[in-house]
């Protein structure tokens, strides 16, 4: 049975809900606010008198932990060897070469979160989720996902001995299926939108007991996401450029990106906040519509090929929004032929193969170019998600077929290779 003790983690104050702004002490497992229920999503609380006494420029020079481990002063979470776990995050970050050229950007980075052990950057939520369920005596972690987040909790548990049990919908990609399985995770393919699939994970987690997983309502989540910035800050020199553009599906990740940036500012440890670039599919864009009606966010089709971030009903919304306006960010949608654009571009000019939520970001760039949200004289950074490999149906039709011929070099020589 997981225990309920009194948290022993100095450096954790609390929580504080994002709705009704009530503080709770930091002393047992808490997942929402208990006066607004599932839609008081929690922030945590650190004290950063406490964490500047383990953690600072010159520390991380000295800290060869090439994983996001290097900042768990920054997660709330025991102090302990994590040399065991799966080696997430340091992931690269590249100068673009072409890209920001073309765009006519003073520099663009690509962060390319797809090598990480599992292939995404939800391997950041699961490490210290399976941490998190193991600190508080679980044995089985759970989540409901359209595909990553399923697949990295499986890994990561996998590697430390948690069961797992995964909800998906029955349109997850077979490459991201065949992961979890792989890992030995009990899977429920669940025949229906993502809203069904995580109402029945939230059903069968509240019954049997797991360790909840779920990144729209686990506040532990969005502080192992914000990781990917407290990277991208060092890997810059703690100079991170004008903006950071992510692709946002339940906001999860977004509302990290902003976590990140906004702990280093509070430590002194860089002197601004990049403006945060939040980019869907017009196929599925929640929270660009409510910001464009200035209104509440509204249930919304699921109809993207960029399954990781079509997500009707997000469950993060308010920290999603808050990324964007404490940041004076923007919100943009793209097509779906903007985002197969964006994959083989990316492929053949950068070498960076995204999966097609992966690429969204930069999607979002080129187009927030094009309306003047991002100007020449700026600097951006795109996250790229997720590998290309964990979809490649998507991928072929970004990228187009092989040549085919028979072993005869007349007949090569007649093909589209010399045209």
């Amino acid at each position: 049975m997981p225990k309920t003790t009194k948290s022993n983690i100095p450096h954790l104050l609390g929580y504080t809900c994002t709705i009704c702004h009530r503080h709770y002490p930091y002393e047992q497992e808490m997942l929402t606010c208990p006066d607004c229920g599932e839609t008081g999503i929690l922030d945590i609380d650190y004290d950063y008198d406490v964490i500047r006494k383990n953690i600072s420029r010159d520390s991380l020079k000295d800290d060869h932990d090439n994983s996001m481990w290097r900042y768990k002063a920054l997660m709330p979470l025991e102090d302990r060897d994590y040399g065991t776990f799966l080696r997430v995050g340091w992931t690269p970050l590249y100068r673009s070469l072409r890209l920001g050229d073309e765009l006519g950007l003073k520099m663009l980075y690509l962060k390319d979160d797809g090598l990480n052990p599992t292939a995404s950057l939800k391997d950041r939520a699961s490490g210290v989720a399976v941490a998190k369920a193991l600190e508080l005596g679980y044995d089985t972690i759970s989540c409901s996902s359209t595909g990553n987040a399923a697949s990295s909790c499986a890994g990561n548990a996998a590697r430390t001995g948690l069961k797992t049990v995964i909800f998906v919908p029955e349109r997850a990609p077979q490459g991201k299926l065949a992961q979890m399985l792989i890992f030995g995770a009990r899977v429920v393919s669940v025949i229906g939108d993502y809203r069904e699939t995580f109402n029945l994970s939230k059903e069968a987690i509240a019954k049997y007991g797991w360790y909840n997983r779920n990144a729209g309502i686990n506040p532990v989540m969005a502080e192992g996401k914000k990781t990917v910035s407290l990277e991208i800050a060092e890997q810059l020199d703690f100079k991170p450029t004008d903006w950071v553009a992510v692709s946002v599906g339940d906001g999860c990740t977004i509302a990290g990106v902003y976590l990140g940036f906004r702990d280093l500012y509070e430590l002194g440890m860089i002197d601004q906040i990049p403006k945060i670039l939040g980019v869907q599919s017009t196929g599925c864009s929640p929270f660009v519509d409510a910001a464009r009606d200035n209104a509440p966010l509204k249930p919304t089709p699921e109809n993207t090929i960029a399954d990781s971030i079509s997500v009707g009903v997000p469950r993060n919304p308010v920290k999603a929004l808050r990324a964007v306006s404490a940041s004076n960010g923007a919100w943009i949608a793209v097509s779906d032929e903007a985002i197969l654009d964006a994959m083989r571009e990316m492929g053949q000019k950068e070498g960076v193969f995204g999966e097609p939520a992966g690429v969204t970001s930069y999607a979002g760039v080129k187009q927030a170019v094009a309306d003047g949200i991002i100007k020449s004289n700026q600097t951006v950074t795109c996250i790229c998600s997720g590998s290309g490999l964990k979809d490649v149906v998507n991928a072929l039709k970004a990228a187009g077929s092989a040549i085919r011929c028979r072993p005869n070099l007349e007949e090569l020589e007649q093909t589209d290779l010399f045209r």
